[in-house]
């Protein structure tokens, strides 16, 4: 079933220059990127959306590094892409994630991980909403279609 999921190319991508490899990944993989944007977040975007964390000791280290540099988000889709993405970006620590993920290639960090991605379709709704607008996100299939999945999982 086609899913939507977010990813959020961090500041240690960004400043480290990974973001053409990254997205090339998931392109590689034959996801579809419809939705993409450099952004600059704030506090209070990143209070919501890390709001599990607010209240850990290493939050301010959170704020700090989520706005050292704008960040790139993206929409994400294709079948199964939640899961999909978060088994390509790895565990969140990188010294953890295995060799080949994204985090295990280029993190040695459990902050500085290089990527964000939505850990159900659940959260990818609710954070897709937090960082595009509706007509942010390009509904389009991709004419390839036919030769990444078989005729029953279109």
């Amino acid at each position: 079933m086609q899913e939507k999921t977010l990813v959020i190319l961090k500041p240690s991508a960004v400043e480290r220059g990974l973001m053409g490899e990254i997205i090339t990944r998931f392109e590689r993989k034959s996801l579809s990127i419809v939705g993409m944007k450099m952004m600059k977040l704030d506090e209070p975007i990143l209070r919501e959306h890390y709001a599990h964390l607010v209240d850990r000791p290493f939050f301010p280290w959170i704020l700090a590094s989520m706005m050292a540099t704008p960040v790139v988000v993206l929409c994400i889709k294709g079948n199964d892409a939640v899961n999909v993405v978060r088994m390509m970006t790895g565990a969140t620590n990188g010294r953890k994630a295995e060799p080949g993920t994204i985090r295990g290639d280029y993190s040695l960090s459990a902050q500085e991980n290089i990527v964000h991605a939505s850990d159900s379709v659940e959260s990818a709704t609710v954070e897709l909403a937090r960082f595009f607008k509706p007509e942010e996100i390009m509904e389009f299939t991709h004419s390839s279609q036919a030769f990444i999945y078989a005729p029953d999982e279109i």
